[in-house]
């Protein structure tokens, strides 16, 4: 199947993301379809991109190859079981809402083939990176296609355990806050020595964007990168040593321990 019927259920933000990259894609407006209750959120989707909207989730569904899930975890248990009557054996489920199981949107919407996956907020602007993991009923095919609308606004990774979702929203998932919280931190700390506070803004953004950059396409890893700009008895050395001396790298480890329990507490508070 060279060109399978998208329909995103729900259309916020992530939704919107996803819509607009398979368009950059070159997927057919007429291969996409979104429900969504709010009117003025439809209206915009028409206009940006050419896609049939609908107030009705039956409706929406009716043909799709791919149903994606994009609405609040808080309201998935309600939108499936109006949804369970109306779904074929063969559509395919993919949801990215944090924090459900397969094992509930089976209990919810049948057996059937689902991908549950974890997007970030830099898909918002096509450079997001999303944990997949697909349930035995998946074909190679169908994950083939799950991949696509994931890949439309980042890098999308396949998992070998349900269970490392936690992980992935530890690191992924939540990660952007993480690096928010730095740049906060050292704009703080650069105004704090001298820096007009827009310029130490400046200079933590742009620097945690060439450094990302860096990492990105660079043959050897991070902490090679972060040796070869340290050097012996040099200002890098010094920052480093003080992060180091307060136990920079255990408080890491310990906040994505924090935010792996918590992903699966919500999944096990949500799946009820």
């Amino acid at each position: 199947m060279s060109n399978p019927i998208i329909t995103f259920v729900g259309a916020g933000n992530m939704a919107a993301s996803l819509i607009g990259g398979l368009r950059a894609q070159g997927v057919e407006a007429s291969a996409i379809r979104a429900s969504e209750p709010g009117t003025e959120q439809r209206e915009r989707l028409q206009q940006a991109h050419g896609i049939a909207t609908f107030g009705n989730n039956a409706e929406a569904i009716a043909g799709a190859d791919l149903i994606v899930l994009a609405v609040k975890p808080q309201v998935m248990k309600a939108v499936c079981l109006d949804l369970a009557p109306h779904l074929a054996p063969n559509q395919v489920i993919i949801s990215i809402a944090a924090g459900i199981s397969c094992a509930s949107l089976e209990g919810w919407l049948g057996e059937r083939p689902l991908v549950r996956c974890m997007p970030n907020t830099p898909a918002l602007l096509r450079q997001g990176v999303s944990g997949l993991f697909a349930n035995p009923r998946v074909s190679s095919a169908q994950k083939a296609q799950a991949e696509q609308v994931l890949s439309a606004v980042g890098l999308a990774l396949w998992l070998d355990e349900e269970s490392q979702l936690d992980a992935v929203t530890a690191v992924s998932g939540s990660g952007p806050a993480y690096f928010f919280l730095l740049i906060e931190a050292m704009t703080a700390a650069g105004e704090q020595l001298g820096l007009p506070r827009e310029t130490a803004a400046q200079l933590s953004i742009q620097t945690a964007l060439g450094a990302a950059r860096m990492a990105s396409e660079s043959d050897v890893d991070a902490a090679e990168l972060r040796r070869r700009v340290t050097s012996p008895n040099g200002t890098t050395e010094a920052a480093i040593k003080t992060f180091q001396a307060g136990g920079f790298e255990a408080l890491v480890q310990q906040a994505l321990n924090a935010a792996a329990n918590r992903s699966a507490e919500l999944a096990e508070q949500l799946g009820q």
